[in-house]
């Protein structure tokens, strides 16, 4: 008898439909996992463009708030004002976007004297919520669509 080296092609077919198996088990997971990270970041990330916007009214009373350019930039004044750094507006799979109303200060800047912030995912999942906040931080959040004010409140 002649000894057998190697694998039979019975026993590499076995393995590899294992290896599928796993997979198929294992990449919703991470997927799962992933959006709630984002998800996560983009929470975080709507804090601190409320906090922002209230350090930069602090610091420009006469301006009231602004757009998220005027957040960002390297410090030199009102128009570049460096609370944030200038990743925004797209971060973390999520699209960041400051909506002013009311009348604007005296600033050289779009202003307004209210604001909210929304987040949009970048990728259409339908499982990813869209998140809203106002001057008050209390976060919103809609899986159909753009959030607001009436949407459930992230616990």
């Amino acid at each position: 008898m002649r000894k057998q080296e190697g694998f039979s092609l019975i026993e590499l077919l076995i393995v590899v439909a294992i290896i599928l198996i796993v997979a198929a088990i294992a990449i919703p997971n991470l997927l799962r996992a992933r959006v709630a990270a984002q998800e996560a970041a983009a929470v975080s990330h709507m804090k601190t463009v409320v906090t922002a916007e209230t350090s930069y009214a602090t610091l420009y009373p006469h301006c009231g708030f602004v757009v998220m350019s005027a957040l960002g930039g390297d410090g030199s004044g009102p128009a570049a004002s460096g609370i944030i750094d200038n990743v925004f507006p797209d971060r973390e799979g999520y699209h960041f976007d400051i909506n002013l109303s009311g009348t604007g200060g005296s600033c050289g800047v779009t202003s307004g004297d209210a604001y909210n912030v929304q987040a949009t995912p970048l990728t259409a999942l339908p499982s990813q919520r869209h998140f809203y906040t106002d001057a008050t931080g209390v976060i919103h959040y809609s899986l159909s669509g753009m959030a607001t004010l009436a949407d459930p409140v992230i616990q």
